[in-house]
């Protein structure tokens, strides 16, 4: 289904579905919101220091203005809703489009991750979604992802969602005083049109 709502040209103005689920391209009236989650989050990102409304209003200005447009864009977000209910946001980050790689990036809405079963649940459908995004929509080659490993429970989600353990970053970030290591993970175009039969 489209609609009049602004999306990235490299994907096109259609919502990727799964079940209740669905993905389709972020939207400025989602920044607010998202910027709540990433400043509770703040220890499982990369980020420095918590955002203000007027930085995350202008970045998200800027996405829409040049990203959208563009055929081969740096990084493609996308919004993360449960029968139309905004839950979480995500998407491929530092896209190599000579090379067709990019870089999964999740974040769920922060009283969605204190039930680790279905944190482990929706994270995999998110990376489900985001697969067909990037090995039909996009056509690239290779999905990376990057877990700091005091999260075993994220950590464990990724991996069942498909993605292959590729080695560790050690100490990679520093966490409340603590040096903690980072999973590297990642998942090819080829496993994902032929996908490991389970035993």
């Amino acid at each position: 289904m489209t609609s009049d709502r602004p999306f990235y040209r490299a994907i096109g103005p259609d919502s990727f579905h799964r079940g209740d689920y669905h993905i389709e391209s972020v939207q400025r009236s989602d920044a607010e919101e998202i910027r709540k989650w990433r400043n509770e989050q703040i220890s499982v990102l990369r980020q420095g220091k918590p955002l203000t409304e007027e930085e995350q209003s202008a970045y998200f200005g800027e996405l829409i203005r040049l990203d959208f447009p563009m055929s081969q864009p740096e990084k493609i977000l996308v919004r993360f809703l449960y029968k139309d209910y905004l839950i979480g946001y995500g998407g491929i980050v530092h896209i190599d489009w000579h090379n067709l790689r990019g870089e999964v990036s999740f974040l769920l809405e922060t009283s969605r991750t204190v039930h680790h079963a279905k944190y482990k649940d929706e994270l995999f459908t998110f990376f489900e979604l985001i697969k067909v995004v990037a090995f039909e929509a996009l056509k690239l080659n290779k999905l990376t992802c990057e877990a700091y490993a005091h999260r075993q429970y994220h950590v464990e989600a990724i991996e069942l969602a498909g993605f292959t353990r590729e080695g560790i970053l050690r100490q990679q970030t520093k966490i409340n005083g603590a040096w903690i290591d980072a999973v590297v993970s990642s998942c090819l175009r080829s496993e994902y049109l032929n996908p490991r039969k389970l035993l």
